[in-house]
């Protein structure tokens, strides 16, 4: 019997191992840190044996495979033993995919993947199709091939669950969009994250979609350095396309094969620029998918956002709070900041990725008031833009609810307090869920 060892005891290590466990394979769970109640929870139940808060170096070398959890960069001192004495590693999304006959619409991109996984994910399941959510969201993908039984999945991959794929091959791919982030994981070389997210498209067969943002300048150039023999489905807020989507007046244009379909700009659900580009993505892959125009139409108007991505929280005073604590990276706040309507209180901040903030010095200068920082360390916050906002309108904090308070304090009648942090949540925060929320909860005791 094959020895599988499983790296990491979180929703993606535990979901590959039960997986790895119903195929019969000798399964154990190493995590470096602690496993949560619920995770451990279920090893015990499918009887897998695991240790937390370390590696025992000699059960994990001994595997003849090993499934590595997409937060363990391949730098770490165990996985470069592994490297160098030849054990194959793959991603649980490659693990999964062998066991897995159906079709995946896969979605990766720096911005807008988990609005774009949702809303397909919500078409296809209003057009009556058995179809799972997973990935980088929601259950684990191995999780739901090892107990359900689904005919789609939408999925979305981040680069770091790409990094160890070889055979994985979506029937659709999609690429939102490609902007700088997590280059501290790509050695600081954009090349590097380029290449990682491309290998969504490295197995795509003729009979398979790419579609792809063809008004992304960095996508678009990596596309003319590869050979793709998939159906190019592009999206343009700029030009017609021939086959895709695009905006003509006040309607966004869908071609698939020989049909041309048409849906009204402000019937769409989300608004701004960029769920305009979400929504392109989404109506493509579901009329490729055999899904109706009425049930496009129907399920474009009546999408709910998701949580922490621009989510009106409350209205206080004449203040509203906004949560898009997903806002990670530098383009998803120039997003978020570039379709405020109202003067803005800006809480920005956290675990710098190598940011430049250079792109937003402009969308500060006519929107934002004032800045609260939140991190531990908010330094280049300063430095980028207290000449801007001036110094007596910057200020820094280290909670969540003093944030929220100091926020509250800058803004007045007809402001927009938002949280759009442009960094990762790890140096305050669990998640970037944990910080949304306990943002939410600070403006809820306001």
């Amino acid at each position: 019997m094959n020895k599988i060892v499983v790296l990491g005891g979180a929703e993606s290590g535990v979901g590959a191992a039960v997986l790895a466990k119903v195929k019969g394979f000798d399964v154990f769970l190493s995590d470096n840190g602690s496993i949560k109640e619920e995770y451990a929870k279920t090893l015990r139940q499918w009887d897998i044996p695991f240790e937390q808060g370390g590696h025992s170096e000699e059960k994990v070398l001994c595997a003849d495979e090993v499934i590595k959890s997409p937060g363990i960069p391949s730098t770490a001192p165990l996985v470069q033993k592994l490297v160098q004495q030849g054990t194959h590693i793959v991603s649980e999304i490659e693990f999964a995919s062998r066991y897995d006959k159906a079709k995946k619409i896969c979605i990766t991109g720096s911005n807008g993947k988990t609005t774009t996984t949702s809303l397909i994910h919500y078409l296809l399941k209003e057009a009556g199709l058995n179809v799972g959510l997973g990935g980088n969201i929601g259950k684990s993908y191995a999780l739901q091939v090892a107990t359900e039984q689904h005919d789609y999945y939408v999925l979305e991959i981040s680069s770091f669950q790409l990094d160890d794929t070889y055979d994985f091959r979506p029937d659709i791919a999609i690429i939102t969009n490609i902007t700088p982030d997590h280059l501290d994981r790509y050695d600081h070389d954009m090349e590097n994250y380029v290449r990682a997210k491309f290998k969504i498209t490295q197995n795509l067969r003729p009979e398979d979609c790419f579609i792809f943002d063809s008004d992304d300048a960095i996508t678009v150039e990596h596309l003319s350095k590869i050979v793709l023999k998939a159906k190019m489905l592009p999206f343009s807020q700029e030009k017609e396309v021939e086959q895709g989507a695009f905006v003509r007046d006040d309607k966004m244009v869908v071609r698939v094969d020989k049909g041309e379909s048409e849906f009204f700009l402000e019937s769409l659900a989300l608004s701004g620029r960029h769920n305009l580009y979400n929504s392109m993505a989404a109506a493509i892959a579901a009329k490729v998918s055999g899904v109706r125009d009425e049930v496009i139409r129907e399920s474009l108007s009546s999408f709910k956002g998701i949580e922490h991505r621009l989510e009106n929280v409350l209205s206080i005073g004449g203040v509203l709070y906004v949560n898009d604590s997903k806002a990670t990276n530098v383009d998803a706040a120039w997003y978020a900041l570039e379709c405020q309507t109202r003067p803005v209180v800006w809480i920005v901040g956290g675990k710098d990725k190598g940011n430049d903030y250079e792109v937003l010095k402009p969308l500060v200068e006519k929107k934002v008031r004032a800045i609260v920082c939140l991190g531990v360390d908010n330094s280049k916050i300063h430095a980028a833009f207290e000449d801007i906002v001036g110094a007596q309108n910057i200020s820094d904090t280290h909670s969540a609810a003093e944030a929220v308070k100091v926020a509250a304090a800058f803004a007045t009648k007809g402001d927009v307090v938002l949280l759009s942090p442009c960094c990762a949540s790890f140096d305050l925060f669990q998640s970037y869920e944990d910080r949304g929320r306990q943002f939410k909860a600070a403006v809820r005791s306001l």
